[in-house]
């Protein structure tokens, strides 16, 4: 296909490395490089064209229109400017059909990009397209989830009843339980009502088969109340509350600036299947009490990460692109985060009563 530059930079790369991982990884150089490439029928070209004028890319190529009126864009960042370009261009092709943009991540390019002077002062921020894709997974209803939910339960159940630390600390990381938390966060962010009800149906649905098999387990062996493991899942404090909270902000960080792979780390940080084990466990050996406990401390890691990742997505400027969209969003944020706050005083204010023996005692057996 035949095509025209209508653009150029002083000193054009001789390649760029555009890298096919999706998560990507922040270096030293600063805000990531993105490779915008872009569809859209002819009609639309001036349109288009002002939008790449104003977002000041370092170079961008547009090829002539193919048989049927369609053309394609190239343009590349070096900065983390991109959501304002990408929000235009919706704005400009919503109207048309056979439209798409395609977002690469480039991973180098040679000759190295020159330092802009203000970009200590750049945020970075993914595009909010990229992190939709990424936690839209979590949202997912598949049987891999059921799977993989019941697969880590049975280990954590087992390493909970065993007091074997490596076999808890497995199943936090396979545990899939993080993820549609988060979906949910980001999608009350966005205002996107069919994203919150999947991401909700798959958390609850994912703690009621983790809860469920473990029963099933409490009912079948015998419960070792004598695993510190076990047992450390019934004591909530008010620390609770600041672990999950940074653990649920730190969660919401990795996600917004591309970061996925600190997701690890905060599995491990603030578990959510352990303690939905740990209240089968007690539920299937009549121990009703500690299961309370259990669910107390379940219900405060949850209610923690929500609110702490509505924070972090408020604060990273992460919001729909339509003004109307952003109103019903507001509205959807400011909401949650009045019910999340008020669930959990609550759960603090059971916790200050329990630890001043204000409700019946629950001591931890010797």
């Amino acid at each position: 296909m035949s095509h025209e530059v209508l653009a150029a930079p002083d000193c054009q790369p001789e390649r760029i490395l555009v890298g096919c991982r999706h998560a990507q990884t922040p270096t030293a150089q600063g805000p990531p490089m993105r490779l915008i490439e872009v569809t859209f029928p002819d009609h639309c070209t001036s349109d288009v064209m002002r939008a790449v004028e104003e977002a000041e890319p370092v170079f961008h190529r547009l090829f002539e229109p193919d048989d049927d009126d369609i053309r394609l864009l190239k343009v590349f960042f070096g900065k983390d400017d991109t959501q304002g370009f990408i929000d235009k261009l919706q704005s400009v092709c919503n109207g048309s059909d056979n439209w798409r943009i395609l977002i690469l991540p480039v991973e180098g390019t040679a000759p190295a990009l020159d330092k802009p002077e203000d970009e200590k002062k750049q945020k970075r921020v993914a595009l909010r397209e990229e992190i939709y894709s990424d936690v839209a997974d979590g949202a997912d209803l598949s049987t891999d989830f059921f799977l993989l939910t019941l697969a880590s339960t049975i280990v954590a159940a087992v390493g909970l009843n065993a007091d074997s630390v490596a076999a808890v600390i497995g199943a936090m990381v396979i545990a899939p339980l993080l993820g549609p938390i988060l979906a949910f966060s980001f999608a009350t962010a966005l205002g996107d009502g069919k994203l919150s009800m999947r991401s909700a149906r798959n958390a609850v649905l994912g703690l009621l088969v983790g809860t469920g098999a473990a029963v099933v387990i409490g009912l079948i062996i015998p419960v070792n109340l004598e695993s510190e493991e076990l047992m450390s899942r019934t004591i909530v404090g008010i620390d609770s509350i600041a672990l999950a909270l940074a653990a649920g902000g730190a969660a919401a960080l990795s996600i917004s600036t591309g970061v996925a792979g600190a997701l690890v780390g905060v599995m491990v940080a603030v578990a959510l299947l352990p303690p939905a084990a740990a209240i089968g466990l007690f539920v299937g050996a009549g121990e009703f009490v500690f299961a309370a406990r259990s669910a107390l401390l379940l219900t405060v890691n949850v209610i923690c990460i929500m609110l702490a990742a509505q924070g972090v997505y408020a604060f990273k400027g992460i919001r729909p692109r339509t003004w109307l969209e952003k109103k019903s969003a507001e509205g959807a944020v400011r909401n949650n985060i009045i019910i999340l706050g008020l669930l959990l005083a609550a759960a603090a204010t059971i916790i200050i009563l329990t630890q001043t023996s204000v409700l019946p005692d629950m001591d931890l057996p010797e």
